[in-house]
């Protein structure tokens, strides 16, 4: 029996609620959607819908793998809207390996080889009119990999100009609660 993703969707949030957040991460949002049968895997679901995305780093945490956004014109992590997957580490991963071409990609050992995010951060967006699209909220489950930083990257130039190690303290400007929780985060 396949469970749908509302309810794997409701299932994490509640884990990462009850094992990670800090006190301070509610997720109402995100929460009074699922509740209210909203689909927040289709990406024309507002006011949210849920994307995935993939902290990648160094085996020895000093670098992370951060692409140069075509829309956002920006560093971030690579990521965008969830698709279908039997884990949503799965969904954040095929974004990974198709913005970078990264290869050897591993979920970090922080995740016990389970699917509960490192952070879920739910932030604006802004719409986009030419597609009816209103300024909206991502709902990001964000899960940390592992990669060999000397094996080359190709980036995929339709959605990012580029795609770079770069030292892992950039993370503290681009997901801040990221650079926070990895500090205590040991390296394997």
């Amino acid at each position: 029996m396949t469970i749908s993703f509302r309810s794997r969707l409701e299932g994490v949030v509640a884990r990462y609620r009850a094992e990670v957040a800090s006190r301070r991460e509610h997720l109402s949002l995100l929460r009074w959607q699922i509740a209210a049968g909203h689909a927040l895997d289709e990406r024309d679901t507002f006011p949210g819908h849920v994307t995935t995305s993939a902290i990648v780093l160094s085996p020895d945490h000093a670098q992370v793998l951060l692409i140069d956004h075509v829309v956002i014109g920006r560093w971030l992590q690579p990521g965008g809207h969830y698709e279908e997957a039997e884990a949503f580490n799965l969904s954040a991963a095929r974004e990974a390996i198709e913005e970078t071409g990264v290869s050897r990609l591993a979920l970090h050992p922080w995740h016990r080889g389970d699917d509960l995010p490192f952070v879920i951060d739910s932030h604006d967006v802004p719409g986009k009119p030419s597609r009816g699209e209103p300024d909206h909220i991502h709902h990001d489950l964000q899960y940390l990999f592992v990669a060999d930083p000397a094996v080359p990257l190709v980036a995929q130039l339709e959605e990012v100009h580029a795609a770079a190690w770069m030292p892992a303290a950039e993370l503290a400007g681009i997901a801040p609660l990221v650079a926070a929780r990895l500090a205590s985060v040991a390296v394997r």
